[in-house]
């Protein structure tokens, strides 16, 4: 089975296509792009869409993490990615839909917003990967590829503000999710594999590790993937981060 996994450095939704194919023990070639760049390259090996993880394999392309999920349980079904009892399924696709739809583009805007105020950051998410220039270079020259990926994410501070505020909701449903069984489990599912590398990759900033880690969510993340490249240090508007304190303030009450 030959496959072909393009991503960029730091992508958590790239990460959860990895995490799969290893979970699948389906040994793969790993193809990094520059962000940006990547929607180019992406058009030019035919693929439909210009995003990652995009996947090849045995002649087929299918990008976007739940499409690639479903299919390595269509050529591989063990071990399975979803439940095979109905309502434990539809549980796992709800919690998948989420981590898809409703966390992946927060993550993605705040960890922008991030870089955009220290691009120096950006060789620490490029660590380990083989982008075909050298990183120190790059990044010293990479205040457009920001400029333009800030814009076309969105991480402008007024939506960026208002994903924070909102993060704690997010923190709360996961960890829900955690002690009903429907994440955190023996056998890590599609949605374990969707959720667990974008509160990783929240992990990696300062300003939001602490009230990440030691909660449902937080275990669960750091047992999926052990491991994400990248640093940021605290870097984010204090007043942003008010309502992490507020929520954990109120737990704790």
């Amino acid at each position: 089975m030959a496959a072909t996994l393009y991503v960029i450095p730091g992508s958590h939704p790239a990460m959860t296509a990895r995490l799969m194919l290893e979970q699948k023990g389906i040994r793969y070639r790993r193809v990094d792009l520059m962000p940006v760049i990547s929607k180019l390259a992406l058009k030019a090996l035919r693929f439909p869409g210009v995003t990652v993880p995009a996947l090849r394999i045995d002649g087929r392309r299918i990008q976007g993490s739940r499409q690639i999920a479903r299919e390595l349980d269509r050529i591989q079904p063990e071990p399975r990615l979803f439940p095979p009892d109905p309502g434990a399924r539809l549980a796992v696709e709800e919690a998948e839909r989420f981590g898809d739809e409703d966390l992946q583009g927060p993550v993605r805007r705040i960890l922008w917003n991030a870089i955009r105020r220290d691009r120096s950051v950006l060789a620490s998410y490029a660590r380990g990967t083989r982008l075909g220039v050298p990183i120190g270079p790059a990044v010293k020259a990479g205040k457009p590829l920001v400029a333009l990926a800030t814009r076309l994410n969105k991480a402008d501070d007024v939506t960026v503000h208002h994903d924070l505020a909102t993060l704690p909701g997010m923190l709360k449903r996961i960890d829900d999710w955690c002690e009903e069984g429907v994440l955190g489990g023996e056998e890590p599912n599609a949605a374990d594999f969707q959720i667990a590398p974008s509160l990783r990759l929240l992990i990696t900033l300062d300003d939001l590790r602490p009230w990440i880690v030691g909660r449902p969510a937080g275990e669960m993340a750091m047992r999926i993937v052990p491991e994400f490249p990248g640093r940021t240090p605290a870097i984010l508007p204090g007043l942003w981060l008010e309502p992490l304190r507020e929520a954990a303030t109120a737990k704790s009450a």
